[in-house]
């Protein structure tokens, strides 16, 4: 199973970017996306159901705001939205999609940057998704997530890790909250199949030019549990693909 995974910074702009044709060409048996800023009911059929996908979709209740969303070739056996918190679920951060014996999230997580209380919610977030996906690993489930972290955790997955040690995104105590998830048995797909690579970043931003310069940041990861570990077979990053601050990055998962 080849699932991909991408925060596309506005569904209606990327499928005017061309989202539909490069979903058409990859061909993922699971795509993820993120920071969709819709409800489905305002969408086209088109991008509700595009050829051979269903889709199913966590909405915020504020228009125009975070949201995700889950293409599948096959029907889930099971799909649910949220963590079960008002505080959160209000947001439309949190998809779960079943898939045989596995279960993968398709999580926004919070943006710390626009105040101490958003770094506060973050954080909370944090430790309320810690607490699900780890409940779900002791009911004996196998257990994958991924999306938009917001957080890198080590200076090789930022291109300027001296200059961000202060802001949200490269904290110390957002990196301490990733450095918890791995001691929760929690493993980084992409660095623990790619542990010397350097300059694969996910997100640039767009007022510095900075993607021609690849003065990026890794902040969008796959992780599964150990349990799930043996499975993954290949993962990577697909920085040439364009239409939004970020790019896909994706894992082969195996039987």
């Amino acid at each position: 199973m080849l699932i991909y995974c991408w925060n596309i910074n506005g569904i209606r702009a990327a499928e005017k970017k061309g989202l539909l044709a490069w979903l058409t060409q990859t061909a993922p048996d699971v795509l993820c996306l993120q920071e969709t800023k819709a409800d489905p009911i305002e969408l086209s059929d088109q991008l509700l159901r595009p050829p051979g996908y269903r889709s199913y979709w966590a909405a915020a209740e504020k228009k125009g705001y975070s949201g995700v969303a889950t293409y599948c070739k096959q029907a889930p056996t099971a799909w649910r939205v949220g963590l079960g918190i008002e505080r959160f679920d209000r947001e439309g951060r949190v998809l779960m999609t079943e898939h045989g014996d596995f279960e993968l999230y398709n999580v926004y997580f919070p943006n710390g940057k626009a105040s101490p209380e958003r770094l506060a919610y973050k954080l909370d977030f944090y430790d309320a998704f810690l607490a699900h996906v780890d409940a779900r690993v002791q009911a004996g489930k196998q257990v994958i997530f991924c999306g938009d972290v917001n957080t890198a955790h080590q200076p090789v997955d930022l291109a300027r890790p001296r200059e961000n040690e202060k802001i949200s995104g490269f904290l110390p105590e957002e990196r301490a909250h990733l450095d918890k998830w791995l001691a929760h048995g929690w493993v980084d797909v992409f660095r623990h199949l790619h542990p010397d690579a350097r300059d694969a970043y996910t997100w640039w931003s767009l007022r510095t030019n900075a993607r021609a310069r690849n003065v990026g940041w890794r902040i969008d990861y796959f992780f599964v549990h150990q349990r799930c570990l043996p499975r993954i077979k290949a993962a990577g990053i697909a920085a040439d693909v364009m239409g939004a601050d970020h790019c896909p990055h994706w894992i082969e998962v195996h039987d």
